[in-house]
């Protein structure tokens, strides 16, 4: 179970809006969406939280990249709508880079070329360089310029995060209005 809503912050206060996020496949559409919610180039937010796992915030401001944040990215790594915000660059990862092994790597004793079997097992444990952390990832900052400050956003329980971003907002009557 999900819920998304966008709060686009115009010159009247922030309008909330809830949105279904079944037809975005990209970081791309979501950005794209976010845009269409304000005539102007007006900053728009994206709050997504689901089964009071994890929660992100995307950030929109006109035309430029979205920022994104996400409280707990192995938890979101298990979502669709998480996996929109767990972009190659957000987890430190070369874009593009192939996330599975080199098949062509392999020996028949299940081990890659020049790697020892006790090499293998401590990337079994460690979850391996490529592994996501349970732990926040993004920018932790998104939201300072908003008083929502890093240790803050942070310190936020997936449970009632929204809540708490839109109150500080001052947009708690409006997010209560699209949930």
């Amino acid at each position: 179970m999900y819920f998304a809503a966008l709060l686009a912050r115009t010159e009247d206060g922030w309008e909330a809006s809830d949105t279904e996020l079944d037809d975005v496949e990209t970081l791309s559409d979501l950005a794209d969406l976010a845009r269409e919610a304000t005539p102007d180039e007006d900053t728009v937010l994206v709050l997504i939280e689901q089964e009071d796992a994890w929660f992100g915030v995307v950030r929109v401001d006109g035309e430029e990249d979205p920022r994104i944040y996400v409280s707990d990215a192995a938890a979101a790594q298990r979502s669709a709508y998480g996996e929109l915000l767990l972009t190659d660059e957000l987890l430190g990862r070369e874009p593009g880079a192939d996330d599975g092994p080199d098949l062509d790597a392999l020996d028949l004793d299940g081990t890659e070329d020049g790697e020892s079997e006790s090499e293998s097992d401590e990337d079994d444990e460690t979850g391996g360089a490529d592994a996501v952390p349970h732990s926040p990832v993004g920018d932790s900052r998104i939201l300072d310029d908003l008083g929502i400050s890093e240790k803050e956003l942070r310190a936020l329980d997936a449970d009632d995060a929204l809540n708490s971003i839109a109150e500080a907002l001052g947009a708690s009557e409006v997010l209560e209005t699209v949930r």
